[in-house]
């Protein structure tokens, strides 16, 4: 048995083990919710502290960071830099202030941070510094956000980004947090009747490397996220929450921006669109998942968006 074969085997064993849970007696009830700072970037760049009141105000009690960071690689926050004008905003990462700083921020409002999202580049040259500020905020997660254009073009690109995949996260493991890879909708689509993302899955140390989903992206990419969650049950440890105003598909692979921002109107409040929200958290529940975090990319109207979709999960 080749070292792929085993992680295969190891993640449809962990996959059986969760699913002899009963879906019933977990229920879908959301006990705890929490944002991703990239829904309310530009009042965080105005006020970071008066933004966690707003949050925690709203019924969030975790929130989500992204980078990049004072400490990323130099290259990312080059590319960063290019597409702030196109934004709007400029700030990122603890927006002005240190780890230490954001942190106190985070405590003063009961507020926990699980997770970082951060970048492939800082992931594979930077875990030191990345870890050290992941463990000032409390985070256990550094997660990647998305997979760059260039490394994802062939089934052997997705082949060698799971080998990286599982060293980064032996890296992680050794600096005691935790590498999770959140998806776009692109890896979705068969290439050669294969889907690139199941390669990742499949490809990876269920030990070492973790994953959160996105259900609008798996949605918009062709996928089922209830059904997804329990294949690979417990590989999800995050979701990424929002819903879809009416079933909406990429008109390609979901590779490139483009696409993404022609779906970016039908993104709506959690509960107020067609996904199964209900089945999805019932399914989470039973696969093992630990957080939920509400993204509303750069929302208007935060304050009655993020309102219904925290009130939605909490009363579910």
């Amino acid at each position: 048995m080749n070292r792929r074969q085993f992680f295969l085997a190891a993640s449809a064993a962990l996959a059986a083990s969760a699913l002899r849970f009963e879906v019933a007696g977990a229920g879908a009830n959301v006990k705890k919710v929490g944002v991703q700072f990239f829904s309310v970037p530009k009042l965080l760049e105005q006020d970071f502290g008066k933004t966690l009141a707003f949050l925690a105000g709203l019924g969030y009690s975790e929130v989500e960071f992204y980078g990049p960071y004072p400490f990323s690689a130099p290259e990312s926050i080059a590319e960063w830099n290019k597409v702030t004008p196109q934004l709007g905003f400029s700030g990122s990462g603890f927006f002005g202030l240190t780890a230490q700083k954001a942190r106190s921020l985070l405590n003063e409002h009961s507020l926990t941070a699980p997770s970082m999202h951060t970048d492939l580049l800082t992931l594979r040259s930077g875990m030191g510094p990345l870890s050290d500020a992941a463990h000032v905020l409390g985070a256990t997660y550094v997660t990647l956000p998305a997979i760059p254009e260039k490394y994802r073009k062939t089934l052997d690109d997705y082949k060698r980004l799971a080998d990286d995949f599982n060293s980064i996260g032996e890296q992680a493991k050794r600096h005691g947090v935790r590498f999770a890879y959140h998806n776009h909708g692109y890896g979705l689509t068969p290439m050669q009747g294969q889907v690139p993302l199941k390669l990742i899955l499949q490809g990876t140390d269920p030990k070492l490397v973790f994953f959160e989903m996105d259900i609008y992206w798996t949605t918009a990419g062709g996928a089922d996220p209830v059904a997804m969650l329990k294949e690979y049950a417990p590989r999800y440890k995050m979701l990424h929450m929002k819903d879809m105003k009416e079933h909406k598909r990429f008109r390609g692979d979901g590779g490139d921006p483009g696409q993404w921002m022609e779906l970016f109107p039908y993104m709506t409040s959690v509960g107020d669109g067609v996904l199964d929200i209900r089945a999805i958290v019932a399914q989470a529940h039973v696969s093992g998942v630990e957080h939920f975090f509400v993204e509303q990319d750069m929302v208007g109207s935060p304050d009655v968006a993020l309102k219904r979709s925290a009130d939605y999960l909490l009363k579910l």
